[in-house]
């Protein structure tokens, strides 16, 4: 990703030209450059912030089917989640990986045991396997030790998945550049270019360079979630996109070491909320609320959410009572739902997307982390006459598959190579080669290392130190204290691999420590 070559050729007028401009580095950004790369398309991608900055470094990290989808009844939905989570754990092993979730049945609630067990059979039949079985409330506490069970009748046990939804986007990046596409983070449209009332391109906002950029595309794909209203309505005044928050709380994974998902209906308004293990450290969450705040300004827990989430954890674990003391972290994501009129209540609003075309801009917004590959491939078609032929392909994968094994890779630790892997491809042979044998250690209770830290500074286009602690890698949510442990080595790191000195190392760190504050702690009381 040699991100400042690209921006050299455009200041000089080379690499203006463009079959597709995506607009949007997160997963659907990156969904569509894989899919447009590998139908031949010149395409270049322009995030304003880093990649994933938004929602997708923010999800709840799951890979799966909505259950509540098939509860609703919407089969369509659901089908397509289900297979396309089949493809990514056969595409994708160590980056995403199969985890058993624990639905609680609660006394007197909804849904029973029956109810759970015709849902499951049916999600299963679709996902074409059969993992399905119900537990005891003997078994949900050797599974979840603590667990208050007087209030319920058992659990319903299913699968899912689990990713790091960052990596997934940064991976999928990754294999878009490696078929030919091109990428760039911040770097902010600040406006389409229009000419006899059809979008022809847009204006790259070169702020290192003080001025501007024009880019030509007979396409251009707004793929920017909870902010596609904003880029669509200098075409279109609809207000489409309904933006909706769920925040997550951390703990050490000593307080509560589960390595199942847990789901529950919390105590006051029987809304489902987890517990589950991620990156070597416990989660809580999440809420869904209206996100009212400005969309240019980093979502951050409120207190009514952290409350929220600790009654819900303290209710069904009474004798591991957590406190705001025990929380290591926070983060909150911004969905960006297709609001409909009917439902007020924003957990019933639908999850799929919707695709728009306006003269040439071709919108695309809602829908799951699962289902990107089919969300990219409808905005493909939507784009499509205006598009040159694509060239022929007959591999579909989204993944290249590694040029070797987890055995050949670490021997000795062939869980944590599949890890690797998973997250860099091929390139994660070379990701070691190129560190010391120390910057291979684990850190703390995690699985990152240093040598993941090495490359990424090196090769996957960091600019700022909350890039590389907090989406590159999630060092800064899991380690106590942002991650201070670090600071010393990384320091050096960075001098080393993107030239920084003293002075700016000292700047990188202040910033880091601001957004860490401000957005991935607690509130300020």
């Amino acid at each position: 990703m040699e991100r400042s070559n690209l921006l050299a050729q455009m200041r000089k007028g080379e690499q203006l030209d463009w079959d597709i401009i995506v607009v949007g580095g997160g997963i659907t950004g990156a969904g569509v450059l894989r899919e447009a790369a590998r139908r031949g398309y010149r395409t270049l991608l322009l995030e304003q912030q880093d990649y994933s900055w938004g929602t997708s470094s923010r999800s709840s990290k799951m890979v799966h089917g909505g259950l509540r989808y098939l509860a609703a009844g919407d089969l369509k939905l659901t089908k397509h989640s289900l297979l396309e989570r089949e493809r990514l754990l056969t595409e994708a092993p160590g980056l995403v990986d199969r985890i058993t979730f624990y639905f609680s049945l609660t006394k007197g609630l909804f849904p029973g045991r029956l109810a759970m067990s015709v849902i499951l059979l049916i999600y299963d039949f679709i996902a074409g396997i059969r993992d399905h079985r119900y537990c005891s409330n003997k078994v949900l506490q050797e599974r979840f030790v603590g667990l208050n069970d007087k209030h319920l009748k058992g659990a319903s046990a299913y699968t899912d998945a689990m990713v790091d939804d960052s990596r997934l986007v940064l991976r999928v990046l990754q294999e878009s550049i490696a078929a030919g596409a091109s990428a760039l983070n911040y770097a902010k449209v600040k406006n389409l270019i229009i000419e006899q009332d059809q979008v022809v391109g847009a204006v790259l906002d070169d702020a290192e360079n003080g001025g501007s950029i024009e880019l030509r595309a007979p396409v251009v794909i707004n793929a920017t979630g909870a902010w596609a209203d904003r880029l669509r309505n200098k075409l279109n005044p609809e207000k489409r996109v309904r933006p909706l928050r769920g925040s997550h709380l951390i703990i050490a994974k000593k307080l509560m070491p589960v390595t199942d998902v847990l789901t529950s209906l919390h105590p006051v308004d029987h809304r489902g909320v987890y517990v589950y293990p991620w990156e070597g450290a416990t989660v809580i969450g999440t809420t869904d609320l209206d996100h009212q705040e400005d969309l240019d300004i980093e979502a951050s827990i409120a207190q009514s959410e952290v409350d929220y989430l600790i009654e819900s954890f303290n209710f069904q674990f009474p004798n591991a009572q957590i406190s705001e003391s025990d929380i290591i972290s926070s983060w909150a994501g911004v969905r960006p739902v297709i609001g409909s009129e009917k439902s007020k209540d924003p957990s019933k609003e639908r999850r799929d997307h919707a695709v728009w075309s306006d003269q040439g801009l071709i919108t695309v917004s809602g829908g799951k982390l699962t289902t990107f590959r089919l969300i990219a491939l409808d905005a493909l078609i939507a784009a499509q006459e205006r598009l040159p032929e694509p060239q022929p392909f007959t591999d579909d994968r989204v993944f290249s598959p590694p040029t070797m094994t987890a055995e050949a890779l670490v021997p000795s630790n062939p869980v944590w190579a599949q890890r690797l892997l998973g997250r860099y491809g091929s390139s994660a042979k070379t990701l070691l080669d190129e560190a010391s044998p120390a910057e291979h250690q684990r850190i703390g209770v995690t699985d990152f290392c240093l040598a993941e830290c090495r490359w990424a500074l090196r090769h996957e286009s960091v600019q700022h130190l909350d890039d590389l602690l907090l989406r590159r890698t999630r060092l800064g949510m899991v380690l106590v204290n942002a991650g201070e442990e670090l600071f010393t080595d990384l320091e050096k790191m960075c001098m080393a691999e993107l030239g920084w000195n003293k002075q700016q190392w000292q700047d990188e760190l202040a910033r880091y420590q601001d957004i860490w504050q401000r957005f991935y702690s607690l509130p300020k009381k």
